[in-house]
């Protein structure tokens, strides 16, 4: 939608190159302990290839489009990637120092990452002997006169451009070539003999320019050089945009024809020559919009991730080992204490294996008739598909809605699909043009009260470790029938359905949000107790922004903890002058979504897995269920106002950029770190009697 020019809004796109600026300046605290900034720095890497592949790749369609009528669509997308390609050629600065700081941090820590300049014979043979039995056969060099185009490569992995020549012979013999580094078999840094105390690591990129005689072997080449890139292609133009769908059909229309996968930006080695440099680069169908981009020696940090503690754990984040909640432990039924009374956990604070043992508890149940659940993303050993299967061969009803449309887990998903039907499990892919987001479980019994399981995050158990997400259990009748209906809905999408309880999108969760703010701003006009708390992931939607900015104006007192997408401006004397947003950057990634909204004093709390962009709440089947349980909804409270209040790790989001740490006015008082509060107040919770 269109915004007017008194309203302020932030481009989804820029905003999201704050946030991950934003991890980037973890990678540089010294505060955070040497590996977790390795880790940072890793996952910086990949969220920029991610975005590239997606986000600019949808910019760069739009840019191309040819259709007259979308002037101002094209016009725009060029303006936002020029602004992307502004604030990445700063960040690449921070980046390239963060990684050399670091890099020189764990020397002295013993840690030696070196390169193939630095080998001692020793060392030089330890490769040679790891060249002979781990990566022979598994590299192959193309020479570049042997392919019209790098269409057919991989744009996760990294490849080396090699130039190789003859010494000795009349007339200079020169040749060029590229090969693929073998990073998904043999991983990206090799470990070689401790010496003197030391640990020494190497990256496979060097590990591979040190053999590239044996590689090369019976070619005659005496000379060799080799130098690092990658390219990132363009995955797919978004189905889920932030445009409507008559902008999107037009452009659809008017863009040009292009061959799906072509890279649009390509990084090499700032000391390739520009022999070598010129055989990449024809090799590859790049225009004017595209990004090319001198860097240095190493590619794809995403790998640092994965980078080898070498045995030192005091270089990582203390422990916290998830708590196991009493009152969901124990040989007692956690069916029947959920009928008793709502539960919830907060993952990963929380063990996730309470929600694993809900799921086998009706598996086994004989009073459980059915299960029905909405599966987003999976494990690759999902203990709860394993739950489901088992629940299917105990005779119970299973249907399990599927999204074959989670961006970089289709083949997952796919799989997964094939081994539940086959076990006799019902499984419906989802909506056409809808993807199926919500995350909702409901267990229906033959006799007693059904059960229904609303989380903000996915059943996956690996991001049930680092994704802070809440699942509320309850057996409320009005919450479990309209979840039921949920999966009507999807089986069904052209039955009318209402719902009284839930926020449901497509349907009404827009309209319901709408009124809850509107509420707000009468309550504030009438004197009566006014506010707005929430935690979400992303704020895009211009309906939403524009709606915040008038109860802003209004005198509602909003405070957001927004981790990355936010499109409101904050400014002191603009319509966000009363809008408060922090965004945190921690071991755990933020993921849950709460809203509070104080409802003149009887205060009203959701959960759900909402945020609001228009593909949540215009074109995903999402899910917001009202918390009713005192204890819960004061918990609920508590997770929003533990992040508003963090002082070490809580940035102001003000929609400029500068992502400053927030700081109280009151300077004396104790630093606050909002995860680790959580973590100690949990696990003092659960050891009193």
């Amino acid at each position: 939608m269109a915004q007017k020019k008194d309203t302020p809004y932030l481009e989804r796109d820029i905003s999201w190159m704050y946030f991950n600026h934003r991890i980037l300046q973890e990678a540089t605290r010294k505060n955070v302990p040497l590996l977790e900034r390795m880790t940072f720095l890793g996952i910086y890497s990949n969220n920029l290839d991610e975005f590239f592949r997606v986000r600019v790749a949808t910019q760069n369609r739009i840019a191309e489009c040819e259709n007259k009528s979308a002037l101002k669509e094209r016009n725009k997308a060029r303006k936002i990637i020029k602004q992307i390609a502004k604030l990445n050629s700063r960040y690449v600065q921070e980046y390239e120092k963060a990684v050399h700081d670091v890099i020189e941090e764990l020397r002295g820590e013993n840690i030696c990452l070196i390169s193939d300049k630095e080998l001692t014979e020793e060392q030089t043979q330890f490769i040679r002997d790891f060249y002979r039995s781990k990566l022979n056969g598994f590299i192959t060099p193309i020479w570049f006169s042997a392919v019209k185009l790098l269409d057919n490569e991989n744009d996760e992995s990294i490849y080396l451009a090699v130039k190789v020549s003859r010494k000795g012979a009349k007339k200079p013999v020169c040749d060029y070539a590229y090969l693929e580094l073998p990073v998904s078999i043999c991983g990206r840094f090799v470990r070689l003999p401790d010496k003197d105390g030391k640990s020494y690591l190497m990256y496979l990129d060097d590990a591979v320019r040190s053999c590239l005689p044996l590689v090369f072997a019976g070619s005659g080449y005496t000379d060799f050089e080799a130098y690092a890139f990658k390219f990132t292609r363009d995955a797919e133009m978004e189905i889920d945009n932030d445009l409507r769908t008559g902008t999107l059909q037009k452009i659809a229309k008017g863009v040009k024809s292009r061959k799906q996968g072509k890279p649009l930006r390509v990084i090499y080695d700032a000391d390739m020559p520009k022999d070598l440099l010129r055989r990449v680069m024809k090799k590859q169908e790049l225009d004017s919009l595209d990004t090319i981009m001198s860097s240095g020696r190493y590619q794809n940090h995403k790998d640092l991730m994965q980078f080898p503690d070498c045995g030192k754990a005091g270089l990582k984040y203390r422990a916290w080992p998830p708590v196991l909640k009493k009152e969901l432990d124990g040989p007692d039924s956690l069916l029947q204490k959920i009928q008793e009374k709502d539960r919830f956990i907060h993952v990963p604070y929380h063990n996730f294996d309470s929600f694993i043992r809900v799921l086998q508890e009706a598996s086994i149940n004989k009073k459980v008739s059915s299960i029905k659940i909405s599966l987003y993303r999976l494990a690759k050993e999902s203990k709860v598909v394993k739950a489901l299967i088992g629940a299917a061969r105990n005779g119970k009803k299973v249907t399990v809605v599927i999204e074959l449309l989670a961006r970089f887990d289709e083949a997952s998903n796919i799989n997964w699909s094939k081994r539940m039907q086959d076990a006799g499990i019902k499984v419906i892919f989802g909506l056409e043009g809808l993807k199926v987001h919500s995350k909702i479980v409901h267990i229906g019994f033959r006799q007693g009260q059904d059960i229904a399981c609303i989380s903000t995050g996915n059943f996956h158990e690996g991001n049930a470790r680092t994704y802070t997400d809440c699942i509320v259990m309850t057996a409320n009748p009005a919450i479990t029938k309209e979840v039921d209906k949920v999966f009507d809905f999807i089986e069904h999408p052209y039955n009318p359905v209402k719902f009284k309880e839930l926020l449901v999108s497509p349907n009404e969760m827009k309209r319901k949000f709408i009124n809850l703010i509107n509420t707000e701003i009468k309550n504030k006009r009438e004197g009566k107790p006014a506010y707005i708390k929430m935690k979400i992931n992303h704020v895009t939607d211009p309906i939403m922004v524009k709606k915040l900015y008038e109860a802003s104006s209004a005198g509602v007192d909003i405070d957001m903890l927004v981790r990355g997408n936010c499109s409101l401006i904050t400014d002191s004397n603009g319509p966000g002058s009363n809008i408060r947003i922090r965004g945190i950057i921690d071991r755990y990634l933020e993921h849950s979504r709460i809203f509070i909204f104080a409802n003149g004093g009887d205060e009203k709390v959701f959960i759900g897995s909402a945020d609001w962009m228009p593909r949540n709440l215009d074109n995903r089947v999402e899910v917001i269920t009202p918390v009713y349980d005192s204890a819960i909804k004061g918990e609920m409270n508590r997770i929003v106002d533990y992040g508003l209040n963090d002082t070490m790790q809580g940035r102001v989001a003000d929609g400029h950029g500068s992502e400053n740490f927030w700081q109280e006015e009151d300077g004396d008082k104790p630093k606050f770190r909002s995860q680790e509060a959580l973590y100690e107040y949990y696990a003092e919770e659960n050891k009193k009697p």
